[in-house]
């Protein structure tokens, strides 16, 4: 194990880090249960995205491989962003800012 590993090992948390990144898990397990059992849809329209978490956000997400958009059918179809993906992405970000 190198220093740096070791080093995140060992990091300590501040009850106010503790406290949102559990929220943070807490709200994602939620929304994946939500997301199992259909009372909100697995996927985000491209747009959609866009209005939740910023289109620059989003397609330097897009860019950097993070999340990845899915096509169904032919040219005409629309782009959608696996919800869960996104907001995986998005929670990692914000809490990064606590840490």
């Amino acid at each position: 194990m190198n220093h740096q590993t070791q080093k995140a090992m060992n990091m300590l948390l501040t009850p106010l880090q503790l406290q949102t990144l559990l929220s943070y898990s807490a709200e994602m397990g939620a929304k994946l249960a939500l997301s199992k059992t259909g009372h909100i849809k697995p996927y985000l329209k491209k747009s959609e995205a866009f209005r939740r978490y910023g289109r620059n956000n989003v397609e330097q997400w897009i860019g950097l491989g993070l999340i990845t958009p899915r096509k169904d059918g032919n040219h005409s179809a629309a782009w959608r962003l696996d919800r869960m993906e996104i907001e995986a992405v998005s929670k990692s970000r914000q809490a990064m800012r606590y840490l």
